[in-house]
């Protein structure tokens, strides 16, 4: 399927300077793509080492997290809005606008694919044919660039999202995956938080308390476990008869 990208820019908000300001943590306000993704886990620290400041983040979606600088409650802003970036510049609320990664978007779904839209080399064209088919789909719904740029691929769609099929989470990228994935539903993600979702449920299965929850599944109805946890095993040796 053709990716969708977003730019991700940083913007500072335009505050007053106070005593405090040098006490402050400096708060951060981004995008919940980009906190799920893990990223911030990993610069957040590396920038609080090299300059001695202290960081609070606030991840919500695009819109909020613009909305927090706009009224004085964030310092900086990690967005991929563009547009609405350039209004709160215009509006004097913000400045020094930097572009500073990009991401690309995919259209996940249920393995039976019941849109049938592998292979599919249109965003607008799965999105009509999950309309077309009342496959479900769970949308952010909560005004993030990702909720914006799928409301975008609707209109070129020519589809008017339905209820009954089209679910609103309400929530973040990583609650919004794990709501698509319980309810076998194609959703719109970006590529990074998805990938770390697929490691953070990879690890969360091979984890000590899941192998032990799996070696006892069905003691209780059956008399017996139905499942034998493997994790650490090597392939070669699974089956094995001590």
């Amino acid at each position: 399927m053709r990716r969708r990208a977003l730019l991700m820019a940083l913007v500072v908000a335009i505050l007053p300077l106070s005593a405090e300001a040098q006490r402050s943590p400096v708060i951060l306000s981004t995008t919940t793509s980009t906190q799920d993704s893990g990223l911030l886990d990993v610069l957040v620290p590396r920038f609080e080492r090299q300059t001695g400041y202290s960081v609070k983040t606030i991840a919500v979606g695009t819109g909020q997290a613009l909305a927090l600088a706009g009224r004085g409650e964030a310092d900086v802003v990690l967005a991929h809005a563009p547009a609405l970036e350039q209004k709160y510049i215009a509006d004097g609320k913000m400045l020094n606008r930097r572009l500073v990664m990009y991401n690309d978007f995919v259209i996940i779904g249920p393995a039976a694919d019941p849109a049938k839209i592998k292979g599919m080399t249109k965003a607008a064209g799965a999105m009509k044919a999950i309309a077309a088919t009342g496959s479900r789909f769970v949308s952010r719904g909560d005004n993030s660039g990702t909720h914006n740029l799928e409301k975008e691929l609707w209109k070129l769609a020519g589809v008017e999202p339905q209820t009954g099929w089209y679910i609103e989470s309400g929530q973040g990228m990583g609650a919004t995956l794990g709501i698509a994935d319980d309810r076998k539903a194609y959703t719109l993600t970006d590529r990074g938080t998805y990938l770390a979702f697929q490691k953070r449920f990879a690890d969360f299965m091979v984890s000590g308390d899941v192998q032990k929850v799996i070696r006892t599944f069905g003691v209780g109805k059956y008399g017996q476990p139905l499942f034998v946890p493997v994790a650490g095993t090597k392939e070669e040796e699974i089956g094995r008869t001590p």
